[in-house]
């Protein structure tokens, strides 16, 4: 799968960047060179990866190589999400609507808050103590 024809995506979610390659080729989904069961042994991390696939139809008639690193892994899940969808608009425009209608082109941009001095957390204080 070295050069072959493929459309890029990168997905982003929190601190986790995706890069997606999508082959025109039937196959399996890879994220850092492992299978996604292997990657993901949760059940709901693999149905995350799998959603834009299923939404757009075209589940097995593509084969996925993802590279992901940084974050959790549930932000993990959804920054190759994010990719995959990018990935199929870059393929075939016309699977933007059903793609932006379920959220799946939004970038979510929710991420930690930074701390703040003086405080134990971004907003958690120490308890008062009045006497």
């Amino acid at each position: 799968m070295t050069e072959e024809q493929y459309y890029h995506g990168l997905g982003k979610r929190k601190t986790a960047i995706a890069q997606v390659r999508l082959y025109t080729q039937p196959g399996n989904i890879v994220v850092n060179d492992k299978l996604l069961e292997e990657a993901f042994p949760w059940a709901p991390w693999q149905v995350t990866v799998r959603e834009p696939l299923e939404i757009t139809e075209t589940l097995g008639k593509y084969s996925i190589q993802a590279k992901v690193k940084g974050g959790g892994v549930t932000s993990q899940a959804a920054a190759i999400q994010h990719g995959i969808a990018r990935a199929l608009v870059v393929l075939d425009e016309t699977l933007r609507k059903p793609l932006r209608q379920n959220g799946f082109l939004t970038r979510d941009s929710r991420i930690k808050e930074s701390k703040k001095y003086g405080l134990v957390r971004a907003r958690k204080a120490k308890q008062y103590s009045k006497r």
